[in-house]
């Protein structure tokens, strides 16, 4: 069985690599052979780590490919689509995919359609804010990162099936702690970074009386400007051992309705490799950390410096917390626990080929 896979970055984002790419060893151990096509690749991705403008012909070299990978579509025997077809087209993803012959698994872990309907433009609300519904509803499954996704694709017509964001918890383990300095630290882009500034007024101070380290991986350069923060360049090659540094792993949002689409990926990495965690109540976050379990919740400034002074405070109740949060995650976010279901819904979407 064959699926061509069309994802709209490359392996260098983190939504191609955990939603699609880890799924690559086991599928193909059940006879499932992934064809991975991006939209947009390496290039880039690294423009948009440092915010630099992307040449328009490129994108629209990117684009002419994009439609070529779908003429492909044909030789396959699944179509699996990330996130949609064309970016800021109207129309053209749903018109394509009917005109698609083979089956179509859609995976969706951002709340992108907020993009469009939420838009500050009255006109791309118009002519986007239901784009990707008919490529929801054509599709023969929808996987969606959370239960805030599933609803929009349930409510639009389509076929949802919530299937978290995982880790593969062989390679993301706790490591031993020694008596160093402890490390409260957060990962993630420059993007999202911006999530993580109002909190900082009340937490450094907490972390610098402790004596603690404060590590931001992936937030350079904004991140490199702040007294108390070391600013740690992301890669994937270190990726995990700057997660396995970590002795607190924070993720701070905003309710807003972008946030609640976020798949809490990285509370996953921290909760995989046994550190303790505080999250804001927002979204999946209140599904991974039930409050004073695997870490604690926090919406103000004052509860956000009160959870980490008891976490600083007692390396017992870290250690109890990302033992807790280790087993949570091996249970229900992990590659082992979810791989099996993504290979259920990509051989169910081929037998309906035939049914």
């Amino acid at each position: 069985m064959r699926v061509l896979a069309l994802t709209k970055y490359s392996a260098r984002a983190a939504s191609t690599r955990q939603r699609l790419l880890q799924f690559a060893p086991h599928l193909r151990q059940h006879g499932v052979e992934i064809e991975v096509r991006p939209l947009l690749d390496d290039r880039y991705m690294e423009r948009l780590a440092v915010d630099e403008p992307h040449p328009r012909l490129e994108i629209a070299a990117a684009y002419a490919r994009r439609l070529r990978d779908v003429a492909a579509a044909g030789a396959f025997d699944v179509l699996w689509v990330q996130y949609e077809l064309f970016p800021f087209l109207p129309v053209i993803d749903g018109i394509l995919a009917r005109l698609v012959r083979i089956p179509i698994v859609y995976d969706i872990d951002d709340a992108i359609f907020h993009m469009y309907d939420s838009a500050g433009s009255a006109a791309v609300r118009h002519l986007l804010g239901g784009k990707l519904v008919p490529l929801m509803r054509r599709a023969a499954v929808c996987l969606c990162g959370n239960a805030y996704l599933a609803s929009y694709v349930a409510q639009a017509g389509g076929h949802a099936e919530v299937v978290p964001t995982v880790v593969d918890t062989d390679a993301y383990v706790p490591r031993l702690r020694d008596d160093a300095p402890p490390v409260v630290g957060w990962i993630g882009s420059p993007s999202t970074w911006r999530y993580v500034e109002p909190v900082l007024p009340d937490i450094l101070p907490v972390v610098r009386n402790h004596g603690a380290l404060f590590r931001a991986v992936g937030a350079a350069p904004r991140a490199a400007i702040v007294p108390g923060v070391t600013a740690v360049a992301w890669s994937e090659e270190q990726e995990i051992a700057e997660v396995q540094a970590m002795d607190i792993g924070i993720m701070p949002l905003p309710d807003e309705p972008w946030a609640r689409g976020k798949c809490g990926y990285k509370l996953i990495q921290y909760m995989a490799c046994g550190a303790a965690t505080v999250a804001s109540p927002v979204g999946v976050n209140v599904d991974l950390v039930a409050d004073g379990k695997e870490g604690f919740v926090a919406q103000t400034g004052a509860q956000w410096a009160s959870a980490l002074d008891r976490l600083l405070s007692d390396r017992g109740l870290r250690s109890a917390m990302g033992a807790a949060g280790r087993e949570k995650v091996v249970r229900s976010y992990s590659l082992a626990s979810q791989a099996p279901r993504v290979a259920a819904a990509l051989k169910q979407a081929a037998e309906s080929r035939h049914g």
